[in-house]
């Protein structure tokens, strides 16, 4: 694996899990757990930011960005769905492609 594959790697697993945890936050009522989960969302992003930065210049859209939506929304449903079947309730799977197109345009990694 080249180093930019690793790097492209690294940089979708934490979008990924920003994703995951986004969706995760807007299904829990309870304060404290909401809270967590975007604390949780913020780290991953500044992590998926700075790989993102180490993959290409900010000011052009990724190459694969196509690819990496769909490597990002397939990790994030997997994890939801682990987690709906460990007995979490109110997830919605629909939000992980608006989440993930948001969090890319976020991260200027997406073609415009």
């Amino acid at each position: 694996m080249t180093s930019r594959n690793k790097l492209v790697r690294i940089f979708i697993g934490n979008a990924a899990n920003a994703v995951v945890h986004k969706v995760l936050e807007k299904a829990i009522e309870e304060e404290n757990l909401r809270k967590y989960y975007e604390k949780e969302v913020h780290n991953s992003f500044l992590i998926a930011k700075k790989y993102r930065e180490m993959i290409n210049p900010v000011g052009r859209a990724l190459p694969e960005s196509e690819d990496i939506k769909a490597d990002i929304v397939k990790k994030a449903k997997q994890e939801l769905n682990i987690r709906i079947k460990k007995g979490y309730k109110n997830i919605d799977i629909d939000s992980v492609s608006p989440a993930t197109e948001k969090l890319l345009k976020k991260l200027k990694a997406n073609k415009a």
